[in-house]
């Protein structure tokens, strides 16, 4: 007989992301050239989201979160009051996000084959924007 649980999760690929807040005030566009200078003092909440297929529990999220990282959360509450600065490139427009510096994620929910065999066989899978407590800006740039 296996050692493995009835059922467990595996996180298939995970990336870096930022999450952009919403509230109006934090996101910005300024050009073409010079230079962008922002400050907000704001409070709210960046939420993460979380999709499934086939089976699952509520309980995915927290062992999502368990396995990627111990700072993710559903949410992180904040309160802005950041400064940022950026010398934008001579005929482009700069762009300004406020957000939480999350992770982009998807995930695969196993359960035992049974038997003799030590396999799983897939019986969900998803995918979960989850933040974290570190929060602040993110800058590009376009033509227009």
């Amino acid at each position: 007989m296996c050692d493995t649980p009835s059922t467990w999760y595996t996180i298939t690929s995970k990336k870096a992301y930022h999450i952009p807040s919403w509230w109006n005030g934090t996101k910005y566009k300024d050009g073409s050239g010079g230079t962008m200078s922002v400050s907000v003092t704001k409070a709210g909440t960046i939420s993460g989201e979380f999709s499934a297929s086939g089976e699952w529990s509520a309980g995915a999220l927290a062992k999502a979160k368990t396995t990627i990282s111990i700072k993710i959360g559903a949410s992180v509450s904040v309160t802005i009051g950041h400064n940022y600065s950026h010398d934008i490139s001579r005929n482009k427009y700069g762009h300004l996000q406020y957000g939480s510096w999350g992770y982009k994620l998807t995930w695969k929910r196993y359960r035992s084959a049974g038997g003799s065999s030590c396999g799983g066989v897939e019986i969900a899978h998803g995918s979960a924007t989850l933040p974290t407590s570190e929060t602040g800006w993110k800058y590009w740039e376009t033509s227009s």
